[in-house]
């Protein structure tokens, strides 16, 4: 699986490089006229950068397996940071969300790190339950609960679009485990209720989902941010206004450098730089599945997929965000966006898929 391997981190890389450009080609302007200085954002991109290259290097020398005696305690502190991040003092507020660990001049998110020690704790659990999945109180309901622990945790914060993403790739995981659809289907109803009261009596949530059926009718208020983003891809046209040329970075993109740094390729780079990111994106899926067909390991095997889904998920929330498919969720496109905790963890988890592949040879 070596040339695996190879594609892989060649598609990482390159993502990584174009997003080191766009960061700072959509934040200069931006971070000069804020902060006084320029590479502000793209400086600290590349020094979370370097601490996620050194931690996914130390991920890729160990054996991966050796991490599953770990599953419990990972997921016990994903927990306790959880916990520790919603109290006042400890946790960092911004915008009215309590979502971050102030650690000097940087933030830790600890909902990042979650992910990670949530792919590998069910990973472990399917593993060892293998011929008790389709059975609803060994199998299924273990599982739900510490689903439903974490959601409601991050839920507090809050920050939906994390925990919609992490219940979604626990319930592929299970899918693919071969738990009971039935059980499946149930869920799912019991969370009508939920997704209700979580949207429609949440005031912001509501109107995000009413900016996204029609943004152009609010503008100039909530559907703001979409209308600028379809403005700044419509502008690229097929080829591109140039690297550098954006219009929409200058004030009128909120979060250019971040969560709509999609539209900021697109305006500078055009549809074919766009579809050049689709497409590593969709070669990075595509090589990650192989190794997961490929993993004769069971704990290998989930855990590849959820890494894989996990990656692949958000690019196409971020995407159809940007598009204007999907209504705004606040995910980063991994790789390409600006991001501290994000960064870090999707490097982890890249590192953990490699090792995964490296192990199946010995």
């Amino acid at each position: 699986m070596r040339s695996i391997r190879v594609s892989i981190a060649t598609v990482t890389v390159i993502l990584i490089c174009f997003g080191v450009v766009m960061i700072y080609s959509a934040s200069g302007i931006y971070a000069l006229q804020r902060l006084g200085k320029s590479t502000y954002f793209l400086e600290r991109h590349l020094l979370f950068l370097m601490v996620g290259f050194i931690l996914a290097l130390g991920v890729m020398a160990i054996d991966y397996r050796d991490i599953r005696k770990y599953s419990k305690p990972l997921m016990m502190l994903s927990v306790v940071m959880l916990c520790a991040v919603l109290v006042p003092g400890i946790g960092k507020s911004i915008n009215g969300a309590r979502r971050w660990f102030q650690i000097g001049a940087f933030s830790f998110q600890p909902s990042e790190f979650t992910k990670v020690a949530v792919l590998i704790y069910v990973s472990d659990f399917l593993a060892r339950k293998q011929n008790k999945i389709r059975h609803f109180r060994q199998g299924f309901f273990p599982v739900l609960v510490v689903l439903a622990v974490i959601c409601l945790l991050i839920l507090k914060q809050p920050d939906l679009g994390s925990s919609v993403l992490i219940a979604t790739i626990v319930i592929i995981l299970l899918f693919v485990a071969g738990a009971d659809i039935r059980h499946i289907g149930f869920l799912g109803v019991l969370a009508l209720p939920v997704v209700y009261f979580l949207i429609v009596r949440v005031p912001y949530r509501l109107n995000r989902i009413l900016a996204f059926l029609d943004p152009w009718e609010t503008s100039q208020g909530i559907g703001f941010q979409l209308t600028q983003s379809q403005i700044a891809l419509g502008s690229g046209g097929v080829f591109g206004l140039g690297l550098g040329k954006s219009v929409q970075k200058l004030f009128y993109l909120p979060a250019a450098h971040t969560d709509f740094i999609l539209s900021i390729v697109g305006e500078e780079l055009g549809l074919l730089g766009a579809l050049m990111v689709v497409i590593l994106f969709a070669v990075f899926v595509w090589q990650g599945a192989r190794i997961a067909k490929r993993t004769i390991d069971p704990f290998g095997y989930f855990l590849s997929i959820g890494i894989v889904t996990m990656i692949g998920l958000q690019a196409v929330i971020n995407i159809g965000v940007s598009i204007g498919m999907l209504p705004t969720k606040g995910l980063p496109l991994p790789f390409v966006s600006y991001g501290g905790s994000a960064l870090v963890f999707n490097l982890i988890a890249v590192g953990l898929l490699l090792n995964i592949s490296r192990v199946q040879e010995l």
